[in-house]
């Protein structure tokens, strides 16, 4: 499995290569933004280790870049502790963040789960219900034959539910999945985004059929609707 890891501190890229090439993975390293850039195009890796406060790009602008055309899985490493640093990050397109300084065994199972979460093979790429397709492999939503913008954090809940369908989904598995384990209790946001995904989606957002709630409890997405 190839990573590409990008860290203007060569300490860390350094410890890094070593640290993952003893566990089999193909690494390439970057020591700023434009590196880490260039490598992601010519390598094609399948995960992208990636610190925010890079020279030249910084990382949420290589993040944003790289969600301009590809979809691998983004892991971002960094200093800052700012939450609200975090949830641009995640909003940007990143699919998990670690705060250094990190142990190596936590910064290994965090690449199990993003590897796990990657779509297998079999498959089923494509979920339709009333008239919206989602292409997950794509990432893609067409609403009546039409392109459905949403925002990366939007995909990330919606991807989530339409690969369970018809079984519930706790608030903590998606707000851990979507913002990370210290987030659990951000209930609020979910709420906004799950209003904004039914906007977007539900044939009537304020009487939805697919993107279910089940109170107190999480969201269920339904693919045959539920009946009044």
């Amino acid at each position: 499995m190839k990573i590409v890891v990008a860290d203007d501190d060569r300490q860390i890229l350094g410890a890094l290569r070593i640290i993952l090439s003893a566990r089999g993975y193909d690494v390439t390293v970057a020591a700023d933004g434009k590196q880490a850039l260039d490598r992601v195009i010519d390598d094609h890796p399948e995960l992208v280790i990636l610190d925010l406060g890079m020279p030249g790009l910084d990382g949420l602008a290589v993040i944003e870049a790289i969600r301009g055309w590809s979809t691998v899985p983004i892991l971002v490493i960094s200093g800052r502790t700012d939450s609200a640093e975090k949830v641009e990050a995640l909003d940007r397109g990143a699919d998990d963040y670690v705060t250094k300084p990190f142990a190596t065994d936590e910064l290994l199972a965090r690449i199990r789960a993003l590897v796990r979460r990657m779509p297998a093979a079999d498959e089923q790429p494509r979920v339709e219900f009333a008239d919206v397709l989602v292409d997950l492999a794509g990432r893609r939503v067409t609403r009546g034959g039409h392109p459905v913008r949403l925002t990366p954090t939007e995909w990330q809940i919606l991807a989530l539910l339409v690969r369970n369908p018809d079984r519930l989904v706790t608030r903590e598995a998606i707000l851990t999945e979507v913002w990370g384990p210290h987030h659990t209790s951000d209930s609020g946001y979910l709420r906004l985004y799950l209003a904004q995904l039914r906007k977007k989606l539900e044939p009537e957002p304020s009487r939805p059929r697919f993107l279910i709630t089940e109170a107190g409890m999480g969201y269920r997405f339904v693919p045959a609707g539920q009946q009044e």
